[in-house]
């Protein structure tokens, strides 16, 4: 069963009135730490995305390379740092939301950001985390959701979940590139204009950034997933790694994005649902389910003590459930 295809997305020319805001709760709420803490090992990482091995230093214990995009969350159903409250109840997100999945209710519930700095694009394209009614993201890792999500298996469970898209940027590069037709359909490309965003069916929208930055930039190196991105309060960045300081930049040459998301239910009987439990995932329901979809591909499985964190159980369901854009803007992958 294939993921299915993504609501048609919503373009928003204006997001805040104040888009220095967004500026501001970046430096305030400084220091931030790369994306790949929220991966156990590689295998892990590689369920989400097909992405590119540059080599470089890799951590010994996840096998990870890092990479020079850094996160901060900033609300999970209520806000966790100061000062970002308008922009988790935003009204004009909630409407494009509203729109994307003709919804009744919408109920604004994660607010993170993501500040990258100049790099290649090494994602192959990529959905975001689902959730399911019992099984999501406060309680379970990436890797099974994502696979979850793209197997096609627990349809009857998915929460529908809007996301926003919002840049602040006028750097160089950094372009999304999005396949609002499915991943074997021709994809569309999107410009980090400063306070726009795309609204969208992310779960199950294939998505990349494109390089980020200038023929001249350079990618900072050798970071481990203790590096940090802090503000250093003269108008540039600095990544730090212990005592060391291992790349400065100024403002201009750090992508924002702010990632928004709503949990969006077609009428009050789909909210009740939800929100009384009557119909909710367990992990041993998980479990059967995959066992029996892969016997009947012809590969039976034993589950392992550990399944959540086990390496070749996560590389198989990964292999069996594969799924990645066939078609760039340079044209199909044979």
């Amino acid at each position: 069963m294939p993921l299915p295809l993504p609501r048609p997305p919503v373009h928003l020319e204006h997001v805040v009135d104040d888009p220095g805001l967004v500026r501001r709760l970046c430096e305030r709420h400084s220091p931030y730490w790369p994306v790949q803490r929220y991966f156990a090992s590689a295998e892990e990482m590689r369920a989400l995305s097909d992405v590119a091995d540059r080599g470089g230093p890799r951590d010994q214990a996840t096998g990870l390379v890092v990479g020079p995009v850094f996160r901060g969350d900033w609300a999970y159903e209520r806000p966790l740092v100061e000062g970002v409250e308008p922009l988790l109840h935003s009204p004009v997100l909630v409407d494009a939301a509203r729109r994307v999945f003709d919804a009744a209710i919408v109920r604004p519930q994660i607010l993170y950001v993501n500040l990258s700095l100049p790099m290649p694009c090494g994602d192959g394209g990529h959905t975001d985390v689902p959730a399911f009614r019992g099984v999501d993201r406060t309680r379970y890792p990436v890797w099974l959701l994502v696979t979850m999500g793209r197997c096609g298996l627990f349809e009857r469970w998915r929460v529908h979940i809007a996301t926003a898209v919002a840049w602040f940027y006028q750097g160089e590069g950094g372009a999304l590139t999005y396949w609002p037709d499915g991943p074997d359909a021709a994809p569309r490309s999107c410009a980090p204009r400063d306070n726009t965003a795309l609204v969208g069916d992310n779960d199950c929208m294939f998505h990349r950034v494109e390089a980020i930055g200038g023929p001249d930039d350079d990618m900072v190196r050798d970071l481990t997933l203790d590096a940090q991105l802090v503000f250093a309060g003269d108008g540039h960045w600095e990544v730090r790694d212990g005592d060391r300081v291992l790349g400065r930049y100024p403002w201009a040459r750090v992508r924002v994005s702010l990632s928004w998301k709503g949990i969006v239910f077609a009428d009050d009987a789909d909210a009740r649902r939800y929100d009384s439990h009557e119909d909710d995932l367990d992990l041993p329901r998980v479990w059967d389910t995959f066992a029996r979809d892969l016997a009947a591909r012809g590969t039976p499985v034993t589950l392992p003590d550990d399944p959540l964190h086990d390496r070749a159980l996560i590389a198989l369901l990964t292999r069996t459930y594969h799924q990645a854009p066939t078609i760039y803007p340079w044209g199909r992958v044979a």
